[in-house]
């Protein structure tokens, strides 16, 4: 798979990860709204069907709880039944070709995308380390030490929080 093909599949897994965010405390479904999630499906490569959507949420509610350390890795197995790869051979070498029925095409590819962060990245797809954030990170840093989804909001919060306990801690009665 080519550094491009490769991050393009990273991104897409990290956006269906990250399609359940907390918005002001409450948990959302970015696929939960029909249109969007055609729309979704459709950017992605996708047709757009229902039966393509259900295989896609039941995909991704599974990477979650397997990424969470919530479920074992063969918790995916029954998302790549039937699904097989064959050889295509071009003047840039050997690739391969999924061959899953249309409707799971999509849920097979993210989890062969997450295999693949397996194997090239190590430890490093993970959630966010705020427990209130359900968002995932794939840590591309040198020290492989990313806690958080983002620096800006959650790295922020975080270390707020930890900065008021010990100055509340500190603080004699």
């Amino acid at each position: 798979m080519a550094v491009a093909d490769r991050e393009e599949q990273e991104a897409l897994l990290l956006e269906l990860l990250n399609s359940t965010p907390v918005v002001n405390g409450v948990v959302q479904d970015l696929l939960a709204d029909p249109e969007a999630a055609r729309s979704w499906q459709r950017a992605h490569g996708g047709s757009g069907t229902a039966a393509e959507l259900r295989g896609l949420v039941a995909a991704r509610d599974a990477l979650q709880e397997v990424v969470r350390g919530d479920l074992p890795v063969t918790s995916l197995a029954p998302l790549l039944d039937g699904v097989t790869s064959r050889p295509h051979l071009s003047q840039a070498g050997v690739s391969w070709q999924l061959d899953a029925p249309a409707e799971r095409r999509m849920a097979a590819e993210a989890v062969m995308a997450w295999s693949g962060v397996q194997q090239t990245l190590p430890g490093r797809l993970r959630p966010c380390a705020n427990p209130e954030c359900r968002l995932f990170l794939i840590d591309r840093s040198r020290t492989n030490k990313a806690r958080w989804c983002s620096m800006a909001v959650c790295g922020n919060r975080m270390k707020a929080r930890r900065h008021y306990q010990r100055t509340r801690d500190a603080v004699p009665d």
